[in-house]
């Protein structure tokens, strides 16, 4: 049995990390919000389950289990904005990953719920022997101060890809700039960078480089995205994958992943696969979800 928690289905993978501003208006998620903010100091996390949906659009409708990916996200409550119609503006952010053992369906609670188990990182474990098996003196055998060395030499490793990953990502958001503004100077207003950065799924009000007087440009609004995670290597990696314009697949199968070095390593060759699109083909995509018909006002 593992841990029982609310579950709230979405068209795209949380990350941890990632702020997640929500409007809910549904009935059942009114009552999940209002159960949450019920519970009293010290009962437990006010959080609840993100898990994007695989098919279809009403997950009740279809078996829950078969609707959903396995793996998620928790969504942790920052700030709750009750509103007159008696529905919430909410913030969370991402917080755990866990994997899907069960969904439950029951009339009391009306919103699903799902038995969970917790998903660790791989941080240290990777750094450990990240790269050890190329530090060989002879066939079969480790040079000397083999544990020091792998672990410098892994470290190293990982930092070269933290620089690459964000080098790619810095002139993937100025190829998505560029293509905005019709493939004109790389010069945005402050409508259009908006714009960029919500179909980034990002909020570009940290402040990006700018001259008071003058717009911003790309390269400032890819540095300001960057600044939010400074050189973390783990902040970096879902920053890349919540904010790339990817296929659902894709940013799923990098919240399944739980090493950084590797999830790292995907996102690098994501970025030249989109990059090479963004070129070849001139268009910038649009989320799949942009096309369907809503079919809850959640």
């Amino acid at each position: 049995m593992g841990e029982l928690i609310p579950l709230f289905p979405l068209g795209s993978p949380l990350f941890p990390g990632v702020v997640l501003p929500l409007q809910i208006f549904e009935p059942r998620y009114r009552r999940l919000v209002a159960d949450l903010v019920a519970r009293p100091e010290g009962s437990g996390p006010r959080s609840f389950g993100v898990v994007a949906i695989r098919q279809g659009w009403e997950v009740e409708r279809v078996a829950p289990a078969e609707a959903l990916f396995d793996v998620g996200c928790t969504a942790v409550l920052r700030a709750v904005t009750p509103q007159a119609d008696g529905g919430y503006r909410l913030v969370t952010v991402g917080a755990d990953r866990f994997r899907l053992l069960d969904v439950v369906v029951a009339d009391d609670p009306p919103y699903l719920q799902a038995e969970v188990e917790w998903l660790g990182e791989e941080e240290a474990a990777e750094e450990a022997a990240g790269d050890a098996e190329g530090l060989v003196s002879e066939p079969g055998t480790l040079a000397p101060a083999d544990d020091d060395v792998a672990a410098s030499v892994a470290k190293g490793s990982l930092d070269v890809l933290v620089s690459g990953v964000s080098g790619l990502f810095a002139r993937y958001v100025t190829e998505v700039a560029a293509l905005r503004s019709g493939g004109g100077p790389l010069e945005v207003d402050d409508e259009e960078e908006a714009e960029l950065l919500a179909d980034l799924g990002l909020d570009g009000s940290d402040g990006s480089d700018r001259d008071d007087d003058g717009p911003a440009t790309a390269d400032g609004a890819a540095a300001a995205l960057l600044r939010q995670v400074g050189d973390d290597a783990r902040g970096l990696s879902y920053l890349v994958a919540s904010a790339a314009l990817l296929t659902t697949d894709d940013r799923q199968a990098l919240l399944a992943e739980s090493a950084t070095r590797r999830r790292l390593a995907a996102e690098s060759r994501l970025l030249r696969r989109e990059l090479t699109l963004l070129r070849e083909l001139g268009a910038v995509p649009v989320p799949i979800q942009q096309f369907a018909g809503p079919m809850t006002p959640n």
